[in-house]
This record gives C-alpha cells, structure tokens and sequence, in this order.
C-alpha cells in the first residue's frame, strides 16, 4: 500500500550490495585460504578469482555510494534518447496525433 511518501523514505539498494558483497569476500577469501592449507589448488584458484570479481564489485559500489543520488555525468556523456521505438520499431506516437516523419 502507498502512503505518498515514498521518495523521503526510499533506501538505495546500494548498501544491501555492500553487505552482501562483503560476505562474499570473506566466503572467497576462506575458500582460498582453506583449499590452499589442503592442497586443492583448482579450487583455491577459482576462490581466488572470485575474491577479485567480488573485489572490485564492493569497490564500484563503494564509488557509487560515494557519487550520492545527484551524480550527473560530464559533458562527454551524451544524453539518453527520450523517445524509443514500439514494438514493431516504429517510433511512439500518440493516437491520434500526425503520422511519423519519414
């Protein structure tokens, strides 16, 4: 149910990431240390590569937590097209308005 105030209350999903994505880094890097001492070294491998990608997952989240809910790209970023075509590739138009420009 709406109670009208949900843009004051909204929590960014960015901080569950964050934990779950510190989680995951100490699983990865136990599952490193515990197949190395025993001597898998595939799977020590593969722990370690994903100790990596968890890595620099938590680190982008960090940078986006750190750029706020106003971050705007520089000038260089174009801007996004407003308008995207249907389902049949033609572009939207209201019902009854002029028919597209070829």
């Amino acid at each position: 149910m709406r109670t009208g105030n949900e843009p004051v209350t909204a929590r960014s999903p960015l901080r569950l990431r964050l934990g779950l994505g510190v989680w995951g880094l100490l699983w990865a890097l136990a599952g490193t240390i515990a197949f190395a001492l025993v001597g898998r070294t595939g799977w020590a491998i593969a722990c370690g590569v994903l100790f990596l990608i968890v890595a620099t997952d938590v680190a982008m989240i960090v940078r986006h937590m750190r750029q706020g809910a106003r971050y705007q790209p520089g000038r260089d970023v174009p801007p996004f097209e407003a308008s995207r075509p249907g389902r049949d590739g033609r572009p939207w138009r209201r019902r009854g308005g002029p028919p597209p420009q070829p």
